[in-house]
């Protein structure tokens, strides 16, 4: 089976053109899935898998106590994976085709308030290399809303700060301009004048955050610098990288924008993603019903 999943996840990069951490997490299911089936049933082949043993499996995971949105996430690789290889005749018959995808809940984003994202940024006000890089980081995350992949990224040649906006990469390689605010920008010219030039080396690509080694930094290293200055502005430690994005479109929300424009910024390819956010900002409501209702 391990082939097979070789196979697919060489399709979803080269053909599909899907993020690396898209198949980051497809690979880990399946070859969970693998491992699971290959104890279950010593000897078998891919040909041999049963839609009754993709039930139990799910089963397996959920006694476990897998969250059930990370069931839902199993399942679908599953399905598309099994599709995939009936389409190319690998298996006689999909024995994933009527595999159930379960329910979740839908969960409201957490999100920063605008004093605790100042906290944060202050958190990173060291003038050294790494400080001037950290803080320009922090304001061009939470200033476009980029998820931690597009900052990771993120390149010289696609930075236009004379026209306020970036240039990034997002999901199935597809490319969206977002604005930088005014502060962002000044915190990345800071860090590009006198920070970067420094930590450049012979390995240096023209990605604009660079690691103490010049190259670029990795979503792990970007995460744990998050989580390290949210521990020093002491927010917590519920504080990640995708939070600054939650807070991006909250608060643009918050401030009158249409939502179809968070959508643009977002790169969210179904205007139904973006609608999480009109539940978030109660604040606003109860302030529109005060307003105009009569009994308010």
């Amino acid at each position: 089976m391990q082939a097979e999943i070789d196979r697919f996840l060489r399709y979803l990069a080269v053909e599909r053109g899907l993020s690396e951490n898209y198949q980051i997490s497809t690979a880990r299911s399946l070859e969970t899935f693998a491992e699971w089936f290959g104890r279950t049933k010593p000897g078998s082949t891919v040909s041999d898998v049963t839609p009754e043993d993709l039930t139990a499996f799910l089963g397996f995971r959920k006694h476990a106590g897998m969250a059930s949105a990370s069931i839902k996430l199993e399942a679908i690789a599953l399905r598309i994976f099994f599709r995939f290889l009936a389409g190319r005749g690998a298996v006689a018959a999909d024995p994933a085709i009527h595999l159930p995808i379960p329910r979740t809940g839908t969960h409201l984003p957490a999100t920063l308030r605008p004093d605790q994202v100042a906290r944060l940024m202050e958190a990173a006000a060291s003038a050294d290399q790494l400080g001037l890089r950290d803080r320009a980081m922090l304001e061009l995350l939470y200033a476009s809303g980029l998820r931690i992949s597009e900052l990771c990224g993120a390149r010289l040649e696609n930075y236009h700060p004379d026209e306020g906006f970036i240039r990034v990469v997002g999901k199935g390689n597809k490319t969206r301009l977002v604005p930088v605010g005014s502060q962002a920008r000044e915190a990345i010219a800071r860090y590009l004048a006198t920070s970067r030039p420094a930590l450049v080396s012979k390995r240096s690509g023209a990605e604009i955050f660079l690691s103490v080694r010049g190259k670029k930094l990795t979503p792990q290293r970007v995460w744990q610098l998050v989580k390290f200055y949210a521990a020093a502005a002491g927010l917590g430690p519920e504080v990640y990288p995708h939070l600054l994005r939650h807070s991006f479109a909250t608060h643009l929300l918050a401030g009158g924008a249409d939502l179809r424009i968070i959508q643009e910024m977002l790169g969210h390819a179904d205007i139904s993603t973006t609608q999480i956010y009109t539940h978030v900002d109660s604040s606003r409501l109860r302030a529109v019903h005060k307003k105009f209702h009569p009994r308010a």
